[in-house]
C-alpha cells in the first residue's frame, strides 16, 4: 500500500497573488479533515512551508476550492482560504479578490463551465461571504485565454483581461455597507489617545485611517512599515478594536487570534508623487486619486488586495468617510477610482448612489489577469487520513 495519496491540484497565478486551486470533490467532506489536508498541501504550519506547495508569503499561501454550484442561476461554488504559516489554521472569514479572478478561468479549463468565444460569463457563488461574483473571461479555442495587452501592477508583462464585478457583495462580512451605521467612528486606543476611522464592508471589510494620524506620509514601502514593530502593534490594535465595533469579533484579544485576515486595515493620504518600490519608477500625483497602503496578516500588502481595492474605492465614493475627504472629487462623476499602492496603480470602476439615508452600490469592477502555471498531483501522507 502506498504511503501517500494523490490529490489533483493546479497552481494558478490570479491577479497579483498565486494560489493552489483544488476541485471540491477531490477533498474530504469532513471539514476538520479537509483543513488538515489543505495544511499538508501547503506545508503549514511552518514559516518556510518547506514540505508543501506554499510560497512562504501571504500572497502565495492561498487556496481556492471550486466545484459545481448548488445555487440556482450560478455556475460554480468557490471557497477561499488564507493558509497561515505559524498556526494550523486556514482562515475562511473573507474572500480574496485576486484569487477570485482565477476562478472563472479555472472553471472553464476544468470543464465546469462551457467555454464560449470570445467571452464566457461565469457566475460564481462565494461561500465565504454568500455573495455572487460575475467574471467575464476571454476564451480562445475552448480554453481561458492567456495572451492579451492588459497589464496589472505587481505582475510582469501583459495578459488577457478578466473583468470581475463585485457589485453584489455589499455587506460581505457584516451584512451592512456601514457596519456601525456611521461614516466615521472614534477608536479609543488608551485613556489619552483616540483616532478617527471609517469602517466599510463591500467585497470585504476594511478599516480606514489617515496616514498623518499615524505619523506617516502614506507613501511608505513594505520594508519601511514592516520594520517598525511599534507601528505594527498600533495598527493591529486599531484593527482589532474596529473589528469589535463592527461585530466581527467578540473582543480585540480574540480578533488578534481568530480573525487575523479580516477586517483589513488601510492607511491612506491624498494623491502625491512617490516611487514604485519594485521598479523605482515615479508614480505621479496626476495619475492617481489617492495613496493607500493595506495591511495583510500583520504585514504590508506588497501590492493591493483585489477585494480591498473594491472596498477602498466604494469607501472613497461615500460622502462623509475620512477617505472620501482625501480623494479627488472628480471620482464622483468619472466613476473611476485610481488607487496608488506600493507597486503601482489599480483602477476600479465604481458607482455609489445615495438614496435617502442609504448608499446603493451600482457598480464595483476590477480588471485582472490570470494564468494556469501547473496542473498535477500533490501527494499527502496516508497517515493523515487514518
Amino acid at each position: 500500500m502506498s504511503e501517500t495519496r494523490a490529490i489533483r491540484a493546479t497552481i494558478q497565478r490570479a491577479g497579483s497573488s498565486k494560489g493552489i486551486f483544488l476541485l471540491e470533490n477531490d477533498l474530504p467532506e469532513d471539514p476538520v479533515l479537509r483543513e488538515k489536508v489543505i495544511l499538508a498541501i501547503f506545508g503549514s504550519p511552518d514559516k518556510r512551508q518547506i514540505d508543501g506547495l506554499g510560497g512562504a508569503d501571504p500572497l502565495t499561501s492561498k487556496v481556492a476550492i471550486v466545484g459545481p454550484s448548488k445555487q440556482e442561476g450560478v455556475d460554480v461554488d468557490y471557497t477561499f482560504g488564507q493558509v497561515a504559516f505559524d498556526q494550523a489554521k486556514v482562515h475562511t472569514h473573507a474572500i480574496c479578490g485576486n484569487i477570485s479572478s482565477g476562478v472563472g478561468p479555472f472553471a472553464i479549463d476544468h470543464g465546469l463551465v462551457k467555454a464560449e468565444e470570445p467571452i464566457t460569463t461565469v457566475k460564481i457563488f462565494n461561500t465565504n461571504t454568500n455573495k455572487v461574483l460575475t467574471a467575464e473571461v476571454p476564451v480562445k479555442e475552448g480554453r481561458a485565454a492567456v495572451e492579451g495587452d492588459y497589464s496589472i501592477a505587481g505582475v510582469p508583462g501583459t495578459g488577457a483581461k478578466v473583468t470581475l464585478d463585485f457589485s453584489q457583495t455589499v455587506g460581505a462580512l457584516t451584512g451592512k455597507l456601514l457596519p456601525t451605521g456611521n461614516v466615521k467612528d472614534t477608536i479609543e486606543l488608551s485613556e489619552n489617545e483616540r483616532i478617527t476611522v471609517s469602517i466599510v464592508d463591500a467585497a470585504t471589510c476594511q478599516v480606514f485611517v489617515r496616514a498623518e494620524d499615524l505619523g506617516l506620509k502614506g507613501t511608505e514601502s513594505p520594508k519601511e512599515v514592516d520594520s517598525q514593530p511599534e507601528l505594527l502593534r498600533k495598527l493591529e490594535l486599531i484593527r482589532c478594536i474596529a473589528a469589535t465595533k463592527a461585530g466581527l469579533a467578540e473582543s480585540p484579544e480574540k480578533c488578534a487570534v481568530e480573525s487575523r485576515n479580516t477586517p483589513h486595515i488601510v492607511f491612506f493620504s491624498e494623491a502625491k508623487d512617490y516611487e514604485n518600490y519594485l521598479t523605482q519608477e515615479k508614480i505621479s500625483e496626476e495619475s492617481i486619486d489617492l495613496v493607500a497602503r493595506g495591511m495583510f496578516m500583520q504585514i504590508m500588502h506588497k501590492t493591493y488586495a483585489g477585494t480591498g481595492s473594491i472596498c477602498t474605492s466604494v469607501a472613497a465614493a461615500i460622502p462623509g468617510t475620512n477617505i472620501h475627504e482625501a480623494v479627488k472629487k472628480e471620482i464622483m462623476t468619472k466613476k473611476l477610482v485610481r488607487i496608488g499602492h506600493p507597486a503601482g496603480i489599480i483602477p476600479v470602476e465604481v458607482e455609489v448612489q445615495q438614496e435617502v439615508k442609504n448608499f446603493i452600490l451600482k457598480k464595483a469592477a476590477i480588471g485582472r489577469t490570470s494564468r494556469r502555471i501547473m496542473d498535477g498531483n500533490v501527494y499527502i501522507r496516508n497517515s493523515l487520513f487514518q
